[in-house]
């Protein structure tokens, strides 16, 4: 099993961090790479569509408001890899309020392709993902 890590600051409150990507559908609001989040199974899940028109079809496994995370499973995309399981998470920063650091994990088995070459793959999104937040969010 393959993984990796991204974290980011942003120079926002945890709160507000987490009032723009805390949505399990919010993704469009703040992340180009994805255009359209559709709802689906009342909300647990969401087909998403990429920017080249790709489904990727995501499920809620877990949703914690007081922690400010969510994590969720890939049931269909097209990546080389199965078993894909993935953290957002807002984290407090002691004594800076007004700051917040965002952590994008997941773990994953490649296929078809090497450890190394799906970690750099996810942590290539999660770092595009994360910058998009920080544009995001000094442009309110």
């Amino acid at each position: 099993m393959a993984s990796t890590s991204v974290s980011r600051v942003v120079h926002a409150s945890p709160d507000e961090v987490w009032n723009l990507i805390g949505g399990f559908h919010s993704l469009p609001d703040w992340l180009p790479y994805i255009p359209q989040s559709v709802s689906e199974q009342g909300g647990r899940a969401r087909r998403l569509a990429n920017a080249d028109g790709e489904v990727i079809i995501e499920q809620l496994t877990a949703y914690d408001l007081q922690e400010r995370a969510y994590s969720y499973a890939i049931l269909q995309a097209p990546f080389p890899v199965t078993g894909y399981l993935s953290t957002l998470r807002v984290h407090t920063m002691p004594g800076r309020p007004e700051a917040a650091e965002v952590q994008w994990s997941g773990r994953f088995v490649p296929v078809g392709v090497s450890d190394q070459e799906a970690e750099a793959l996810f942590t290539g999104i999660y770092q595009d993902g994360l910058d998009a937040l920080v544009t995001a969010i000094e442009t309110r």
